[in-house]
């Protein structure tokens, strides 16, 4: 029987392509050639393309999504999405991967959008009886109308895009003063702003996967920024400290992984996501603050930490994530 034959889609379209080429370098070293044939896919605004081991650029065909090389026509079993933000992160290419009924490694299209509206996201959680901060979904054509409910606020806010990651585009306002600059700021990056009420306490991350039919939750981390707060400097500059496993009670670390794999459920995730929280010691609940649906796994990323500090090789974790996508396959 022939071996799986895997795309691994990387860049993407937004300013998240330089991370998603780091993560992209850790998956490619350590899926095994062995168990399958895999293909980097280069997704960027002009073009689809694999590159040969010549050097030659093939393109994309879309209406398949397969390859063409010296007259042999390649399809793909499944794909390791590795692109963070859009389209890889937002459920445009999961709706394209439907359509054509190819399996992929992360959470489906529904859940994929959902998810990376930060708003919706807490929204939902916390609906569901997970905690979350207060927080103020601004619209560019109408925030100037919304802003003022921000003074109700408890100082300091976060001010962030709504739709994104890795911190880009981020600020922590510790009064009024600032948030003009700080919503101009985020506006750059995204259509919509959240401002969201700081919560005191220890930041915790953790990764969270299924695997025939059941969630594994990975040793969390805590992360002790530098700098004023998780900015992308603290996130992939090393201005940051990052202990994993966490120090702490069983009694919290309980408490994280409950509240981890219960939104996991809620929101019907696939493959690995990792979710950020806000441990606040005065009411003791963890703070959901968003979900990653695309982690990244570059080698200053937080999953592969974990992996390692579960046991786990890469190798073997990447093959466990295309082995459940390979369920889905049609």
């Amino acid at each position: 029987m022939p071996i799986p034959t895997i795309a691994l889609v990387t860049g993407g379209y937004s300013s998240e392509a330089v991370i998603s080429y780091k993560s992209a370098i850790t998956i490619q070293k350590h899926i095994d050639p062995s168990k399958y044939n895999l293909y980097r896919i280069d997704i960027t605004p002009e073009k689809w393309f694999h590159t040969t081991s010549e050097g030659e650029e093939i393109l994309v065909n879309k209406d398949d999504f397969s390859l063409t090389i010296k007259g042999r026509k390649i399809q793909f079993d499944a794909v390791f999405i590795g692109i963070h933000g859009t389209p890889g992160e937002d459920g445009k290419l999961q709706g394209y991967f439907d359509l054509l009924r190819i399996p992929y490694t992360s959470c489906d299209a529904t859940t994929s959008a959902i998810t990376f509206n930060k708003r919706y996201t807490v929204g939902i959680a916390g609906a569901a009886g997970f905690a979350v901060a207060k927080s103020l979904h601004l619209f560019r054509e109408n925030y100037l109308e919304k802003k003022a409910q921000v003074h109700a606020f408890k100082f300091p806010v976060f001010v962030k895009p709504n739709n994104g990651g890795s911190s880009i585009g981020m600020s922590k306002v510790a009064s009024v003063e600032g948030l003009d600059a700080a919503i101009e700021k985020a506006f750059k990056e995204d259509d919509q702003v959240l401002i969201e009420e700081f919560i005191a306490g220890r930041e915790f991350t953790i990764g969270v996967f299924k695997s025939n039919g059941t969630i594994i939750t990975l040793p969390f981390t805590e992360v002790m920024s530098q700098n004023d707060f998780f900015d992308f400097e603290a996130k992939y500059q090393g201005k940051s400290t990052e202990v994993t496993p966490a120090v702490c009670s069983e009694e919290i670390a309980q408490k994280v992984r409950n509240a981890a794999s219960g939104i996991y459920a809620v929101f019907n995730c696939r493959g690995i996501v990792r979710m950020d929280f806000i441990y606040n010691e005065t009411d003791q609940q963890p703070y959901l603050l968003e979900i990653n649906t695309v982690p990244g796994q570059s080698d200053a990323s937080i999953v592969p930490q974990q992996v390692a500090a579960m046991g786990l090789d890469l190798k073997n974790f990447y093959a466990m994530l295309i082995d459940d996508a390979l369920q889905f396959k049609k």
